[in-house]
């Protein structure tokens, strides 16, 4: 029986190393000219609306996850990604506080939401940045909305 070779590969294959290694590859040179976004018209009155949803939804979404509220509320104008995870943090809280969630207990501390900022991305969607104060502390929500018929669903949300 004739030997066999074997071809031994390594386990890390080598990596070519770059004029910059060890160095930030940033671009010194000022800017000359802004960014340029695309501009959605929207009218006054539907980003009013909007950004009242948004304090609205946000709101609630802050007392769910502090106990004051059963998630099922919020079943209708929510994605189920978005629902799954309001109702995964609402437990979480509530274990780690020793409380059920959503049966409306006494916090010390009631969470307000003090600013909500929009930016339609087109007439159909928008997202919102929203500003949330618990006593001295404050918190960060980033929320997507898109319209699904008469109504906004939220499709994405991120707590920061």
């Amino acid at each position: 029986m004739p030997a066999r070779t074997h071809r031994i590969l390594p386990i890390r294959l080598p990596v070519p190393l770059a004029a910059t290694q060890g160095t930030l590859a940033l671009d010194l040179l000022p800017r000359r000219e802004p960014p340029v976004a695309p501009v959605v018209p929207i009218t006054a009155g539907r980003r009013r609306t909007a950004e009242e949803w948004a304090r609205r939804f946000a709101q609630a979404t802050v007392e769910i996850v502090g106990g004051d509220r059963p998630v099922a509320q919020l079943v209708r104008w929510t994605s189920r990604e978005v629902y799954v995870d309001l109702d995964r943090r609402a437990v979480l809280v509530a274990r780690a506080g020793g409380h059920t969630p959503g049966q409306g207990r006494v916090q010390p501390v009631r969470p307000r939401v003090l600013s909500v900022h929009t930016c339609f991305l087109h007439d159909a969607a928008f997202e919102a940045s929203v500003h949330v104060r618990y006593g001295e502390r404050s918190r960060a929500l980033a929320a997507r909305f898109e319209a699904r018929g008469q109504h906004w669903l939220c499709t994405a949300l991120d707590w920061s």
